[in-house]
């Protein structure tokens, strides 16, 4: 790529016009910039961290750079020709927007025509906002959700409502009423977003990739550089190149080394502008994530061919995490809470890493090394996950505990697979758990305990007690280890209960769905919510 610098150029639509940014620190938030030096305040700051939604705005790009080529359910919001994505403003870099446009809450108002965009009149209407600091976040991701249905000619139930608002922590009028706007807001007449001079504007910024100098955000003399890739060739040379500079995805881990550690994260190498790393495809019986495919569109395709995984994958953080996210940076970031990790690993997921022209792969179990450390080698990185898809007669499940249902870091996090044969014998078994060690790894013991034997109640008892062989886990703020250890004893009766050959638990019987009378099951047979 051409390595000369030049300006940040994105579209922003409360000027209706391209911005050119220059001078300013490569990890300058969007927040920061949108509240002190474009003056758009309606955005606000809470946690400063991705957690709690009250910066919440929306990014749209032209959808054919933005669409995960090859999967068959891409889950942005797909308008005409763009694609809208909400996105935490306090963890995103502003460099990230170069070839995007950027909408706030400011411009809610001119969608809507003058008026009240419908989010922000049903908000009032259904009484969903009391003191107002974290209602713009909340009419953002409502804003998001109606352009969705609208396009689609659909209306969305209440808990896929509550599952777009999952980044929208603060609850100050309770739940209620703001579920209550989300559907009173398709009653409102129709304001849509005119997505021509957005189209028309972005065309005009397509070409190459960014290279970006900036002062250093501490200050000093020292300048930072950003570079932004178009093509997985370059990308390859640069890193090869410029093995110390740090690569960046979704910002969702350094932005918030940044935010709240203070930590200089030095230069950086973004992976998310390069169409090639967001490719989502299904070769035979295997499923190939790209580096930089959005954490959404890669659950959404995983959950599209084992729809046991759709709880983890709507316990995945937040929507505008996942949006913002790669599933490759989760892997590659390497946390023993990861909460893919343990899901891949039980499908027997390979990591494959490039380094220039040079391809290597490894079982994501022999990835991680010890705490936060990886076999990546200097130049290298990660470029896709490959998937096996499970075989006829193997059962899959994913389970997360944490102390919040939404939202929320996981105390323990597991994925298990078990292959059986005609005569209900274990042929194959693969069990992973997170927040059990310093790494995401198998339960060896525990897999030992069942193969060859039947699947019925004495080998996962066996099991259960295995894991106690398999893991160490610590005490920490989320979990003590006793509970840490009895819990994943507790998850492998569930499995077994759930996957049994006679009177299999239904998902009604442990599930929280079924006594919430009040809202309709979003998942169905372990269906998607989408």
């Amino acid at each position: 790529m051409d390595t000369n610098t030049r300006p940040i150029r994105f579209y922003h639509h409360d000027r209706g016009e391209v911005v050119s940014i220059d001078g300013v620190a490569p990890t300058r938030t969007v927040l920061n910039w949108l509240r002190e030096d474009a003056h758009c305040t309606g955005t606000k700051e809470g946690c400063n961290e991705g957690d709690c939604g009250a910066c919440t705005v929306i990014v749209a790009e032209l959808a054919d750079s933005a669409r995960s080529v090859g999967t068959a359910s891409a889950e942005a919001t797909i308008v005409g020709e763009l694609s809208l994505r909400t996105v935490n403003a306090c963890i995103q870099f502003l460099p990230t927007l170069d070839g995007k446009a950027l909408l706030t809450v400011e411009d809610l108002q001119r969608i809507g025509g003058g008026s009240l965009h419908p989010a922000q009149q049903a908000l009032v209407e259904c009484h969903g906002s009391q003191c107002g600091f974290c209602t713009p976040g909340f009419a953002m991701s409502l804003a998001a959700t109606y352009e969705r249905h609208c396009e689609a000619g659909t209306r969305p139930t209440r808990q896929q409502i509550a599952d777009d608002l999952s980044g929208n922590l603060c609850r100050c009028t309770g739940y209620r009423p703001i579920i209550d706007a989300g559907q009173r807001m398709f009653d409102l007449p129709l304001a849509r977003l005119d997505t021509r001079p957005v189209v028309k504007a972005l065309r005009t910024l397509q070409g190459t990739g960014l290279a970006y100098e900036g002062p250093d955000a501490d200050g000093s003399a020292r300048r930072s550089r950003y570079w932004a890739p178009k093509t997985l060739a370059e990308f390859a040379a640069l890193r090869e190149q410029r093995p110390q500079a740090r690569l960046l995805a979704g910002s969702t881990d350094i932005g918030l080394w940044v935010n709240k550690m203070f930590r200089d994260v030095g230069d950086l190498l973004y992976i998310g502008d390069v169409a090639e790393l967001k490719r989502i495809a299904r070769h035979g019986d295997m499923l190939r994530i790209g580096a930089a495919a959005p954490l959404e569109d890669a659950w959404a395709a995983l959950v599209a061919e084992v729809p046991a995984l759709a709880d983890m994958w709507l316990r995945f953080a937040s929507l505008p995490v996942r949006n913002a996210g790669t599933m490759g940076g989760n892997i590659a970031n390497g946390s023993p809470i990861g909460d893919s990790a343990p899901v891949l690993m039980s499908l027997g997921a390979r990591v494959v890493l490039r380094r220039g022209t040079s391809q290597r792969s490894l079982p994501l179990e022999g990835f991680y090394l010890d705490y936060m450390k990886n076999a990546l080698e200097a130049g290298e990185f990660v470029e896709a996950l490959e998937v096996p898809l499970p075989a006829a007669g193997t059962e899959v499940r994913g389970y997360k505990l944490s102390k919040r249902f939404d939202c929320d870091i996981s105390a323990v996090a597991c994925g298990l697979a078990v292959t059986r044969d005609a005569n209900d014998v274990v042929t194959a078994a693969r069990f992973a758990f997170g927040g059990m060690a310093a790494v995401v790894k198998r339960a060896a013991a525990a897999e030992a305990a069942v193969l060859g034997r039947p699947w019925n109640q004495a080998s996962v008892q066996a099991a259960m007690a295995a894991l106690a062989a398999d893991y160490r886990p610590l005490s920490d703020m989320r979990a003590s280890a006793g509970y840490r250890l009895r819990s994943a004893q507790n998850l492998l009766q569930r499995f077994w209960l759930e996957t049994r050959r006679e009177a299999p638990l239904s998902i009604d019987q442990t599930s929280v769905w079924s006594v919430m009378q009040h809202v309709t099951h979003p998942r169905g047979a372990f269906g998607s919510a989408r």
